[in-house]
């Protein structure tokens, strides 16, 4: 598949609640993880009121009208944030554009002041892994997991 000079980020609203939970179920199940709208992706249910009236932000990155990736900021303190939400479709990898969704990111929480960002990620999400470490990212051993994530890494922003 190529992927097409329509590919763009903008910022997500709650009009994109679907796909982005269809994306991300897609995504999950193929690892043999599962979702709950109750419990650990209550987020989802109302991005507006949980990302951007925190302080936080949540992106989809846009094949044309077609979702294909999401990328969130969630406010923890002053001056840090975490990363999540951090899914692109199957069929869009290994072109480089998990790279670029998580490039928008560390801009934003830049923009934004923060001097430091934390994930929880699954071990299983190998290609996830992988790119974190490239982009500087290391493990931490006093952020507690929780849901599907058993690492927990972080990374500073230079200021």
């Amino acid at each position: 598949m190529n992927v097409s000079d329509a590919v763009y980020i903008r910022m997500a609203d709650n009009r994109d609640r679907q796909r982005i939970w269809d994306l991300i179920f897609t995504i999950l199940s193929s690892y043999g993880l599962t979702m709950d709208a109750e419990t650990i992706d209550h987020d989802l249910t109302d991005i507006e009121a949980n990302y951007w009236r925190q302080q936080g932000a949540f992106y989809v990155l846009m094949d044309g009208e077609q979702l294909i990736g999401t990328v969130a900021l969630h406010r923890v303190s002053e001056t840090v944030c975490e990363l999540g939400r951090m899914y692109l479709a199957a069929d869009y990898r290994g072109r480089g554009l998990g790279r670029k969704l998580l490039q928008h990111a560390l801009q934003q929480a830049e923009t934004r002041g923060f001097t430091e960002v934390v994930l929880k990620t699954a071990s299983v999400l190998k290609e996830a892994l992988a790119l974190y470490h490239r982009a500087g990212f290391i493990p931490v051993a006093d952020q507690e997991p929780g849901g599907n994530c058993d690492v927990a890494m972080s990374r500073k922003i230079s200021p």
